[in-house]
């Protein structure tokens, strides 16, 4: 078994937030007197830190600052997320790696709190081997406390498989010394996600088969 370690993101990988994330943006858009963005267009501005993907979209703050339309977001968009589904599999997935024996570990830039809330909601908190977050609600990076969390418990980078659904999951992985795989079906477009030079899977029902 070449890797101990796999490290899933949440939004986007797990969940299927897409359409909830693009809608809570055009209202932003709206409430920016800025012009509303395609599913296409989305995919193609989206970004980390946040604060880039807004810029892109429009927004200048001057009306809002980036703090009040993440505060606006978070409280949106938390109890929302409730009614969004988990990708098709990815629940089966995961209880078939832990019992091959994999550490599975959750590694999300959305706030702790906000993130178990989810888990505990979707009922997969027990599926993962440690949940981490990130300890605000502007979802800059999550490379620090992934970095210290891996240095704290000597954890093998080369043991580590990193998953996720952006470019910012690729930096976070192969900064670390990991490897990374990414999935087609989330937040950025394949068009973004094959600069990276990574596997990009479709499906999560293909993850088995590439390991």
């Amino acid at each position: 078994m070449k890797y101990k370690y796999i490290i899933f993101d949440f939004n986007g990988t797990i969940i299927d937030d897409v359409d909830l994330c693009l809608s809570l943006l055009n209202e932003i858009l709206e409430l920016e007197e800025l012009p509303l963005v395609s599913l296409e267009k989305y995919k193609n501005i989206f970004t980390f830190p946040i604060i880039e993907y807004y810029k892109n979209a429009g927004i200048t703050f001057e009306k809002h600052s980036f703090k009040e339309l993440s505060t606006w977001f978070v409280n949106k968009y938390q109890p929302l997320s409730f009614k969004c589904n988990l990708y098709p599999g990815i629940v089966d997935t995961i209880k078939s790696l832990n019992n091959k024996g994999y550490k599975v570990i959750l590694l999300s830039a959305s706030q702790k709190d906000n993130l178990l809330e989810q888990t505990e909601r979707f009922n997969i908190t027990c599926l993962f081997y440690k949940i981490l977050g990130i300890d605000n609600i502007e979802a800059k990076s999550k490379l620090e406390i992934a970095q210290r969390y891996f240095k704290e418990n000597n954890i093998n980078m080369k043991e580590c498989l990193f998953i996720g659904d952006s470019t910012h999951d690729y930096e976070v992985g192969s900064t670390l010394g990991g490897d990374v795989l990414l999935m087609s079906y989330g937040h950025q477009s394949k068009e973004a996600l094959s600069s990276c030079n990574v596997p990009l899977l479709d499906s999560i029902y293909e993850l088995e088969d590439y390991l």
